[in-house]
């Protein structure tokens, strides 16, 4: 279920400043008590909760990232993404008028051209995971190329996993001038970086590479490639939106985000929706601007959904996210 963000223009990034990302500052326990306090203190019920759930779904980046992926199930996936719920389903929610579809297919390079061809016309975005995902330790040139050559493919956005020793070396130009590289090879395609916060050690390295990248130009900034030990936390994503509001107050510009890794179940989604909405606003629970790097959600949110009309919870079978 897609409603048009009017209101977001492309961040062109700024000039490199150093002092902004000086400044940053974090206290880890207040981080942490404000992320608790969002299971405890919210409760969509009802038609709330499925309107909701909705719109957790339209925000989904449904993804195959697996070595034995196939043309058949790239397809199979494309489907679902046009298709994420039964017809039966959506008329009884009084929503069958209504595009519903998730915000986007994520795959490899190698697939991206079946998926363009299974994509296309229906609004579905295309995004390709790049830059040697999910190390990014290829040689630079070749990162640089094989974002170039997945443009070329069909995709739309560009999933890229910066390079974390930069982070680690708190050398915050040379992880400025790698990300604008990348986004200069984006051309008109979203550019969407992967800071790997599960590797990044502490919430201050995280905060500080989240204002880097925008500053280079990142269209989003995303939690985790799916790979690490830990992936999306809300106290991370907490974090990460701060430095997301902070930017928008600094430049104006409206930065998207994207948690991903260890986010299943339909209630988890719907914290994060909280979250967007109680720190950013209403325009952060679009599509153009909040995705999921998630497969497994779909089928929960459809089980949820499906309990809504029915009274009754179906087996995970019925709801195949592929």
């Amino acid at each position: 279920m897609k409603v048009k963000n009017k209101h977001v223009k492309r961040n062109p990034g700024t000039a490199f400043n150093l002092k902004w990302v000086n400044e940053i500052q974090i206290n880890k326990s207040a981080i942490e008590r404000r992320a608790a306090s969002y299971a405890g203190r919210r409760s969509i019920k009802k038609q709330h909760q499925a309107a909701w759930l909705l719109k957790s779904l339209s925000c989904i980046d449904l993804t195959t990232l697996a070595g034995d992926d196939t043309v058949r199930r790239v397809k199979r996936l494309c489907e679902k993404a046009k298709n994420p719920v039964r017809k039966d389903m959506l008329k009884a929610l009084g929503v069958d008028k209504l595009t519903v579809t998730t915000g986007a297919v994520c795959v490899y390079h190698e697939m991206l051209a079946a998926a363009s061809e299974f994509l296309k016309g229906s609004g579905v975005q295309l995004a390709a995971v790049s830059t040697g995902f999910p190390a990014g330790l290829t040689p630079f040139d070749l990162r640089v190329e094989e974002i170039k050559r997945s443009v070329v493919a069909g995709a739309t956005e560009i999933d890229i996993v910066i390079s974390r020793r930069h982070v680690f070396a708190q050398d915050w130009q040379a992880l400025y001038d790698e990300t604008v590289a990348y986004r200069k090879a984006c051309g008109d395609a979203h550019l969407k970086t992967i800071l790997a916060t599960g590797e990044l050690g502490t919430l201050r390295n995280v905060a500080k590479a989240s204002m880097v990248c925008m500053m280079a130009g990142a269209d989003f900034i995303k939690t985790s490639t799916g790979k690490e030990k830990v992936n999306a936390t809300l106290p991370v994503s907490l974090v990460m939106v701060r430095m997301i509001r902070e930017y928008y107050e600094k430049t104006g510009y409206k930065i998207g985000y994207k948690p991903a890794g260890g986010i299943s179940t339909a209630k988890e989604s719907l914290l994060y929706l909280i979250l967007m909405k109680e720190e950013l606003g209403r325009d952060w629970l679009e599509p153009e601007l909040f995705r999921f790097g998630a497969s497994s959600l779909l089928g929960d949110i459809e089980r949820q959904l499906e309990h809504h009309i029915t009274g009754k919870y179906s087996a995970s079978f019925r709801h195949a996210i592929g």
